[in-house]
């Protein structure tokens, strides 16, 4: 029987960025759906009705994600959720019944009403603290802005990271390589805690670090293969 996973992200779909690194983890009977909260959204639109810049006194919690243009987005929580909570509603009058939302950013109060909703901010922490232990954590987190808002996420399950950033989407191999270096020395492990974040960034992390690098959306993907 043909399994069905419907994946939503923060941006827009298509990803093909990260679809391969999921489909290679829930395996050839299972159907991934893509659909993206921006889709049908122009840049111009996005950055006038979500953005931290056009709404300001609303910046306590920010996220960024891909267009299908290849450029980046900042957006508010505060203004994204709802667009989320429509397109979870969609996938449920279409009889998805696993829904994952790709970022591992909060969302407090999303709803399903039959669906399995899956959480990376739910499902993560208590496996990397499993993982770690009472060892070192370091978390690369893809915004400036997000240093201190992740902490009530760990420290929930006892962790207490150090944190720093690098953005997939934005920064080259050289802010990797530093970022790397700096958490060589002080931390034991490293969780690149942004669905953005692929193998080749994995792969400077750790070759720079000497560190075991926790890569989110694969350690996710592996997961949700005993869901569907």
């Amino acid at each position: 029987m043909t399994k069905k996973l419907f994946m939503l992200t923060i941006g827009q779909a298509p990803r093909k960025d990260i679809a391969p690194i999921i489909e290679s983890n829930i395996g050839p009977e299972s159907i991934l759906v893509q659909s993206g909260a921006l889709d049908g959204m122009s840049e111009r639109e996005v950055v006038e009705k979500l953005s931290p810049i056009n709404n300001s006194g609303d910046n306590s919690y920010v996220l960024t994600s891909r267009l299908t243009n290849g450029h980046s987005v900042t957006m508010l929580r505060s203004k994204l959720q709802p667009l989320l909570q429509e397109k979870i509603h969609e996938a449920e009058n279409k009889g998805f019944r696993q829904i994952f939302l790709l970022c591992t950013g909060m969302f407090p109060g999303l709803q399903t009403s039959k669906a399995n909703l899956l959480e990376p901010d739910v499902i993560l922490p208590p496996i990397v603290k499993t993982i770690v232990g009472d060892k070192r954590l370091g978390v690369i987190v893809p915004l400036k802005d997000q240093l201190a808002m992740d902490s009530e996420k760990y420290e929930s399950v006892g962790l207490h990271p150090i944190y720093d950033f690098a953005s997939p989407y934005s920064d080259g191999d050289k802010r990797f390589e530093e970022v790397a270096l700096k958490m060589s020395k002080r931390v034991d492990y490293i969780l690149m805690d942004c669905m953005g974040f692929n193998e080749h960034f994995r792969n400077i992390i750790r070759k720079n670090s000497k560190k075991p690098t926790i890569l989110s959306n694969a350690l996710i993907a592996k997961v949700l293969s005993e869901f569907i």
